[in-house]
């Protein structure tokens, strides 16, 4: 009888495996949802994140503004001139952290607008150029810093010889490099339980999975896939979003689910927002774009 029942639960233990393997975009797609464009003459659009309603705040960043996109489906300018934002966070108290690499700052827009430049240097010399950036529900930043030369700075040379990833500690104004050996990281997230923190190293193509330690710094870095991407987000069953070439889904494992197509050349950045946390954003070059899904979003 006690072999019987060892059997069964070996058994149950290989189907549930089989099925998390076998997961489909099917299971991930709203029934009959394709990708939609909601808006479109933007020079570059970027850094998506919805705030506590799920309206979609992302950015253009060469026309120096921050849109907004409202869960009634209006668009309308939040802010311009916006410091060339880049990466966009909403932090639990509705404060909107910028990546604003105008002067490679680090931007905190209180709710009222008003802008308090948080971070503007590492060990006395400038950043190369925040760019992407993931809040934890305790308010620690973690931001992605690595080197694009871009035509508004007045130095040439690459500020920080190391393309890090940072920690901003909640309350704190001191950094704290807490991975120092990606060759171009950019795009950034974390799981839903806060637990991991996943990096992708667009210049390596690969993304890295880390473990969250208690004093915030990172350790047990792996592979988690051999793709980078620019920006990406998760949805709350663990599954990850990159971008690149459209929106590439994985699961929680690093296993490639499939591919959402997007008509443009390339597909900067995504997070989820609307009402119920069900669709996709995408920031696609010079579009806007959305599609629904059966899956809902962390607000990451």
């Amino acid at each position: 009888m006690a072999c019987k029942k060892s059997f069964s639960v070996v058994f149950l233990v290989l189907v549930m495996s089989f099925c998390a393997v076998a997961q489909t975009l099917d299971d991930i797609i709203a029934a009959g949802a394709r990708v939609e464009k909601l808006a479109d003459g933007f020079q570059f659009t970027e850094g998506p994140s919805p705030d506590s309603r799920g309206n979609v705040y992302f950015t253009d960043q060469p026309n120096d503004r921050i849109m907004v996109w409202s869960t009634a489906g209006k668009l309308t300018t939040f802010m311009q001139p916006c410091g060339r934002s880049n990466g966009l966070a909403f932090d639990s108290k509705g404060n909107l952290w910028s990546c604003a690499d105008e002067l490679n700052e680090l931007w905190c827009i209180e709710p009222g607008k008003n802008v308090r430049v948080v971070v503007e240097k590492y060990d006395n010399k400038l950043l190369n150029g925040p760019n992407d950036l993931w809040i934890s529900k305790s308010g620690d930043i973690y931001f992605t810093d690595p080197y694009y030369r871009r035509p508004w700075w007045k130095h040439k040379d690459v500020p920080q010889e190391i393309h890090g990833v940072y920690l901003l500690r909640a309350g704190q104004t001191s950094l704290i490099r807490v991975a120092e050996d990606l060759k171009q990281p950019n795009g950034i997230v974390g799981s839903p339980d806060g637990k991991k923190l996943y990096v992708a190293d667009i210049g390596a193509g690969r993304t890295w999975e880390y473990t969250i330690d208690a004093d915030g710094k990172l350790s047990g870095k792996k592979l988690f896939c051999e793709m980078g991407s620019d920006g990406m987000t998760v949805d709350t069953k663990g599954n990850l979003y990159l971008t690149g070439d459209g929106v590439t889904v994985f699961d929680k494992n690093g296993k490639k689910i499939g591919n959402i197509a997007v008509p443009e050349k390339w597909t900067a950045n995504v997070c989820f927002g609307g009402s119920d946390m069900k669709k996709l954003f995408i920031t696609a070059s010079k579009g806007f774009y959305s599609i629904r899904l059966k899956v809902k979003g962390t607000r990451s």
